[in-house]
């Protein structure tokens, strides 16, 4: 998690952001999508991406946290107000 980020309030592990989640948000230009999420929501797609055991699953998730910000109102399959 970055900095700019409050998890004081959060008693999950927190996940840093890998090189390649970045690079792939950026890439689709979703980051301030990323960003207006809470921060639960931002640690739960890192730390549910880096836990894949293969890279197809990893590139998998990693591409269903894009379409989900890209869409608007879903988390994890859930739909979600913002």
């Amino acid at each position: 998690m970055d900095a700019d980020i409050d998890t004081s309030r959060m008693s999950r592990q927190i996940h840093e952001m890998p090189d390649d989640v970045r690079e792939a948000i950026d890439k689709r230009r979703l980051m301030d999508l990323y960003r207006s999420r809470p921060a639960y929501q931002q640690n739960d797609y890192v730390g549910w991406i880096v836990r894949s055991k293969l890279p197809a699953t990893r590139q998998k998730r990693l591409e269903q946290m894009l379409n989900e910000l890209e869409r608007g109102g879903v988390y994890m399959h859930m739909s979600w107000k913002s």
